[in-house]
């Protein structure tokens, strides 16, 4: 839907927001990305990559991260050393360029010569037609998505926990606990989630995902705990804790498929937690969804 366009592109420079808006209907409402790279044309990303008739210059970078931090920088720097900034809805901003380190660990960018900004996109629908292969004797299996960067993991994450928190013909509805640790799965502002997770879902953001998941097992008691993006040890720790507490798993990863995922150190061991896989492959309308069963060990 445009509108989501407009909200991730609200913190760009005035002329640069202009010109994105000059595109046609339709391809704002299939945009992907916005990414500006200083002295070079902006360009709108879909199924394919699309110039638009400005370029950005060094300052529409820096002004960009002013608008994003509201002019306050320090207020932002966590999410900086890794990188990415959250924006309202669900967005996101990738930054590109010269930082500075201290004690080991990003401070800040004190040059920037790239942004990308990723549109967080709902799709209703796609988590209720995998919905029977994900389950086990009745019951939602546990499930881990798998794609590169960019595909749609996220996406089809907020949806199945939407579909699992309201109920269907598979199955009744569910206390879900969503650990939101950056804010994408659902963009709550003011503590209500932007994005639709369903009407039995309780948010956690801002948390590292072990803690937050452990804070949620603790107080509110879900049958099935959600979690974004595993990254580190103690993210697939938290999970063997959770699978001892009864609870059902559902969470991403970045990986091509399962051979890709197994050769990385971090993810070794993650695969037998996990009843089914599903693989995304595959871009816009065109993306493929491939559901492996995971044999016990």
């Amino acid at each position: 839907m445009p509108k989501r366009f407009e909200q991730a592109i609200k913190a760009l420079p005035p002329g640069i927001r202009s010109a994105a808006m000059e595109l046609p209907e339709t391809v704002r409402a299939h945009a992907e990305e916005i990414r500006l790279r200083a002295g070079q044309a902006v360009t709108v990303v879909s199924e394919t990559s699309r110039e638009l008739s400005v370029s950005a210059s060094a300052r529409d970078l820096q002004q960009t991260l002013e608008n994003v931090s509201q002019g306050s920088l320090h207020t932002v720097l966590d999410n900086l050393r890794h990188g990415f900034l959250p924006l309202p809805g669900g967005h996101r901003m990738g930054l590109c360029g010269t930082a500075v380190m201290k004690d080991g660990q990003v401070t800040l960018f004190r040059e920037l010569s790239s942004l990308c900004i990723r549109v967080a996109r709902e799709r209703k629908g796609i988590a209720e037609k995998l919905m029977p292969q994900l389950l086990v004797r009745g019951q939602l299996a546990h499930t881990l998505i798998l794609s590169p960067p960019g595909v749609g993991k996220t996406t089809l994450l907020r949806d199945l926990i939407r579909v699992v928190s309201n109920g269907n013909a598979c199955l009744p509805p569910a206390r879900v606990s969503a650990a939101d640790e950056r804010g994408e799965l659902a963009a709550s502002i003011g503590g209500t989630p932007q994005l639709d997770v369903g009407r039995n879902t309780d948010v956690m953001t801002g948390v590292p995902k072990a803690d937050a998941a452990v804070m949620l097992l603790r107080g509110m008691s879900p049958q099935v705990l959600a979690m974004d993006e595993i990254t580190a040890p103690e993210d697939t720790g938290v999970i063997a804790s959770c699978l001892g507490c009864g609870v059902t798993v559902l969470s991403t990863a970045h990986a091509a498929g399962i051979q890709d995922m197994i050769i990385r150190p971090v993810y070794r061991g993650l695969l037998g937690y996990f009843e089914r896989v599903v693989v995304i492959s595959g871009t816009g309308a065109s993306r493929k969804y491939e559901i492996q069963e995971v044999k016990a060990p």
